[in-house]
């Protein structure tokens, strides 16, 4: 859907106004100014916005003429080398037709993503690029009920009305695990992100625990440890994994940092990589290159992704195309801190 005639029976100021029994500029005041307004005015005011569910568009004007070349990007964390790349990549496509990106960080937070994409559509953005597709279904619904094209990256789903730009994290994790079964390797475990609210987290591990399964093993055996996203959390959660006699001969990692602070904590707890125990990540970013041994990871397309999903993205706003869906490959970068059971 384009965004043409994005506002039509929405709620305007003029109703939120109706509705608190106050003025138009009343309710200006208290959503831009709230110290103006005495806390019960405010609370009114707020009680009728979220009754009509409306969203103040700070960029009206650019909207009388049906669009605002900005868009928007929420990713979950401005720490991940893998989202800075892949939105650079976003950013360069749109700024070849001039278009201004806006980008906002979650912190992993489902509130705060839905506060973040409620601004960013307040202040016009034609567009949006979203990561993963686990989130309220309410908040698909406060797009689509105004129009707002997205895009939803690094995932592939089946969420209606949107498109997808990204990869099968069940299956690319499932490959390497495979690999990592050929080696010998029984004893697993598993440190991942948290996984609520991350559909990727858990595609992840699942993807391993069907690759155990298709060996003959207990998926259920996975030892599996969720913290996170830092060096700090992966060292320490290798740390619990290999307390006691049965450790595991291998710790797979849902992404490059944590499989970097397991190596770090290896070396700490002077246990040899590999030798001792394989680690493996999961993004290929330059820091699982640098560290001794270096990791064998997923590679995952991040430039390629976000060239991709601007076109996307574009193709919705500003040709009407329908949403579409791009399944991109994933590969396995074979380094030296997998190896075979000793």
């Amino acid at each position: 859907m384009n965004n043409q005639g994005r506002t039509a029976g929405l709620p305007t100021l003029e109703d939120v106004a109706r509705q608190a029994g106050v003025s138009t500029a009343t309710v200006s005041r208290c959503l831009n100014n709230p110290a103006q307004v005495t806390e019960a005015t405010r609370a009114r005011v707020m009680e009728a916005v979220e009754k009509l569910r409306y969203t103040p568009n700070f960029g009206a004007r650019a909207l009388a003429a049906r669009r605002t070349n900005t868009y928007g990007a929420v990713i979950p964390t401005m720490e991940n080398a893998i989202f800075a790349r892949g939105v650079q990549a976003f950013q360069d496509a749109l700024a070849s037709i001039d278009s201004t990106l806006l980008v906002a960080s979650s912190n992993y937070e489902a509130s705060v993503e839905e506060s973040q994409i409620r601004n960013l559509v307040a202040r016009g953005a034609d567009g949006l690029l979203l990561i993963g597709a686990d989130r309220d279904p309410a908040i698909y619904d406060f797009l689509a009920e105004r129009g707002i094209p997205v895009v939803l990256a690094w995932a592939i789903g089946n969420q209606p009305g949107v498109s997808f730009v990204g990869f099968d994290n069940e299956a690319a994790s499932r490959k390497l695990a495979e690999k990592a079964l050929k080696l010998g390797h029984r004893r697993i475990a598993y440190i991942s992100a948290q996984s609520i609210h991350n559909d990727r987290a858990r595609a992840r591990v699942e993807g391993v625990r069907a690759a155990m399964k298709a060996a003959g093993l207990d998926p259920q055996s996975l030892r599996l440890v969720e913290t996170h996203y830092s060096i700090k959390r992966g060292k320490a959660a290798f740390h619990a994994l290999m307390e006691g006699e049965d450790r595991p001969t291998l710790v797979m990692c849902g992404n490059d940092v944590l499989a970097v602070g397991a190596v770090m904590a290896a070396r700490e707890m002077g246990i040899d990589v590999p030798g001792d125990v394989s680690v493996t990540g999961f993004d290929d970013i330059e820091i699982a290159t640098v560290v001794s041994p270096p990791i064998t990871t997923v590679h995952v397309p991040h430039r390629k992704m976000g060239n991709l999903a601007a076109q996307a993205l574009l193709r919705q706003t500003l040709e009407g195309k329908p949403p579409e869906t791009i399944c991109l490959e994933t590969e396995i970068a074979e380094r030296a801190s997998l190896g075979p059971v000793g």
